[in-house]
């Protein structure tokens, strides 16, 4: 399924015309113009495939063009960026088409997002662990308390010391406390936290979604957005370096590093040739 069928950035001619337009007030920077201006002769079109990768090297734009895609289509995000004053002129410059009306459960995920999902989840269990040896020493105070109930204001109290005599110590800290969230490493929960976050029909725009995750884990990822967009109605825009998600089927890849930036296959892909020779060169090592 195709949401957005295409998305234009404002030309160099248009970016300077607003840059003379503000010069008076001396700006240093007029991020994110000058990004892409140089770059990109024509828009970047989805129409033709659900899954389409930013590809390109360190400082090439790709999460500007993320970041600058979900201000313009209005898609849900968690975490805050580094949102320039100019940024709100420059998404205004920007043009889309959809296709469709884009889902409310439509959504930028950034590394930041699942770094917070993962940190929450560490924060939660510890929280846990700590109520759980208040709980221990409750069930001592109530269960050997001497009471005697003298209002009704006392009535939660002998609800206690009652659970405290009749029921093992293990079974009143239990019943009094939510389990604990299972334990997973974090490029286990990162994993996790796509496959929660991602649900049918809906346009999803992931930065460097490969962050935290193991090799195998990142195969696994590339095989359930594979499969969101085959068979769930999902449109994915998606910035990465990982040769197992560049390489996902009947992607379309626009290489940023190129001049002006172009749709290649990704064997053609600097990086992938980069991989190719490293192992070529020590396989008789495997």
């Amino acid at each position: 399924m195709v949401y957005l069928e295409r998305f234009t950035f404002p030309g160099d001619d248009k970016e300077i015309e607003f840059m003379w337009r503000v010069q008076r007030t001396c700006y240093d920077s007029f991020y994110p113009f000058q990004v892409f201006a140089a770059r990109q002769n024509e828009p970047l079109q989805f129409e033709c495939a659900p899954m389409t990768i930013l590809y390109g090297g360190n400082g090439s734009g790709k999460t500007t063009a993320l970041n600058v895609i979900a201000e313009k289509t209005g898609v849900k995000r968690d975490s805050s960026y580094n949102k320039s004053a100019f940024f709100p002129d420059y998404v205004d410059m920007c043009a889309m088409e959809l296709a469709e009306p884009l889902p409310e459960n439509s959504r930028i995920i950034t590394s930041d997002d699942v770094f917070d999902y993962m940190l929450n989840v560490r924060s939660l269990n510890e929280g846990i662990d700590l109520k759980r040896e208040t709980l221990f020493g409750d069930y001592l105070d109530a269960k050997y308390a001497d009471f005697r109930m003298q209002s009704i204001a006392d009535l939660e109290r002998l609800k206690t010391i009652n659970a405290s005599r009749r029921k093992t110590q293990s079974k009143f800290v239990r019943d009094a406390l939510i389990d604990n969230i299972p334990e997973f490493s974090n490029g286990e929960n990162a994993y996790r936290y796509f496959i929660e976050k991602i649900e049918e029909n809906g346009l999803y725009i992931l930065d460097e979604p490969e962050n935290s995750l193991s090799p195998k884990r990142q195969q696994e990822l590339a095989r359930f957005l594979e499969d969101s967009c085959r068979f769930f109605g999902c449109q994915f825009i998606i910035s990465t370096h990982s040769p197992f998600l560049i390489s996902m089927r009947g992607a379309k890849i626009y290489d940023l590093d190129a001049r002006p930036m172009a749709a290649k296959p990704w064997t053609a892909l600097e990086n992938m040739r980069v991989y190719f020779d490293f192992f070529q060169s020590r396989q008789d090592e495997f």
